[in-house]
C-alpha cells in the first residue's frame, strides 16, 4: 500500500482550529490523527466526521463540549485531514475503515464509557462500531447519517452526488462542502477544507468513500450493516437523534432511527443543512452536552 502524508505546513495558520494533532498507530503503515479538548478525566466524546470533511469541522463544537467539562476528542478518518492517506481507491473498504475506528477508539485510546457521535460518513462507521461493540459506548448520537443496507434506493440527490464525485476531473472539496451548507463559509474555512488535499494523488479517501455506501441488497457491507440494525433494535442505552431541518441526504432515516432504537429521542437542529456543525455547532453541542449531562452511562 502506497501511503501519503499531507506535509503539515499545508495546517498551520487554520482559523479557530489552535488544537495541536496527535498520531497514532491504527494498522500497519497507517497513522489516525486526532485532536482533543477538555478535562483528561471527563466523560469521552467522540466526534467522528464524514465525507468529504476532517476533525476542522467540529471546530465550533469541541469548545462549548470542554466547557462542559467532556473530553472531546475529533479524529481525522483515514485518508482525511491529517491522517495517513492510502493512495489508491482500492485501497479504502467500507470494513477497513470501520476497524481503523475501533482501533483508534479502543486499542490506541483505550475509550471506555465512550458517548459516539456520528455525522456522514462518521455515523455510518460509528454505527457499525455502536452495535459491535456496546460493551464500551456509553452514549449515541446520531446527526445527519444513517446505516444503508442496499435494500431501499438512496435518494436522488445522493445518486448525484455520487455520480459527480465518479467523475468530475478534479474534485472540489471545498465546493463539496459549501454546497451542503445553509451558511456561506469564508474562505478561510475553504481553505482549510482544501488543506489536506494539496494535489488529486491525495484524494483517494473523497473519491472512493461514495462507492463504498451500499447501494444494491448484496454489497459487501450490507450484511454487516443488517446486523447492526439488528443490535440497533435491541439498544437499550440512551440515543439521540439529532439530525438538521434542512438535509435532503439523510432526512428520511432520522424517523428511521427513531423508531428503530428502543426509547431514542430526537431532537431538530433547526437553520441548518447537511453539515450541521458548520450551520448550527452551538444547538448542536449545547444538544450532546445537554443529552451527556441528563443520562446515565451504563455498562
Amino acid at each position: 500500500m502506497r501511503v501519503l502524508t499531507t506535509p503539515e505546513e499545508r495546517f498551520s495558520g487554520l482559523s479557530g482550529f489552535p488544537y495541536e494533532a496527535r498520531r497514532v498507530p491504527v494498522a500497519d503503515g497507517l497513522r489516525m490523527a486526532y485532536v482533543e479538548a477538555g478535562p483528561a478525566d471527563g466523560e469521552p466524546v467522540l466526534l467522528l466526521h464524514g465525507e468529504p470533511t476532517w476533525s476542522y469541522l467540529y471546530r465550533n463544537v469541541i469548545p462549548r463540549l470542554a466547557a462542559a467539562g467532556l473530553r472531546a476528542i475529533a479524529p481525522d478518518l483515514i485518508g482525511f485531514g491529517r491522517s495517513d492517506k492510502p493512495a489508491d481507491v482500492g485501497d479504502h473498504s467500507y470494513a477497513d475503515h470501520v476497524e481503523w475506528v475501533r482501533a483508534f477508539a479502543f486499542d490506541a485510546l483505550d475509550l471506555r464509557g465512550v458517548t459516539v457521535v456520528g455525522h456522514d460518513w462518521g455515523g455510518l462507521i460509528g454505527l457499525r462500531i455502536v452495535a459491535e461493540h456496546s460493551d464500551r459506548v456509553a452514549r449515541v448520537v446520531a446527526t445527519n447519517t444513517g446505516l444503508p443496507t442496499g435494500d431501499q434506493r438512496m435518494p436522488d440527490v445522493w445518486l448525484r452526488f455520487r455520480e459527480a464525485v465518479r467523475t468530475a476531473p478534479v474534485l472540489d472539496v471545498p465546493r463539496l462542502v459549501r454546497s451542503g451548507c445553509r451558511t456561506e463559509l469564508g474562505p478561510d474555512a475553504l481553505a482549510a477544507y482544501d488543506a489536506p488535499f494539496p494535489d488529486e494523488s491525495y484524494q483517494a479517501a473523497p473519491r472512493a468513500m461514495p462507492n463504498l455506501v451500499p447501494t444494491e441488497p448484496d454489497d459487501p457491507a450490507s450484511e454487516a450493516n443488517r446486523r447492526a440494525w439488528q443490535r440497533l433494535s435491541a439498544w437499550d442505552k440512551p440515543f439521540l437523534v439529532a439530525f438538521s431541518d434542512s438535509d435532503p441526504i439523510t432526512s428520511a432515516m432520522g424517523p428511521i432511527l427513531h423508531r428503530t432504537v428502543p426509547g431514542a429521542e430526537s431532537v431538530v437542529i433547526e437553520g441548518a443543512g447537511h453539515f450541521v456543525q458548520e450551520d448550527a455547532p452551538v444547538p448542536l453541542a449545547d444538544a450532546i452536552a445537554t443529552f451527556v449531562a441528563r443520562t446515565e452511562a451504563r455498562p
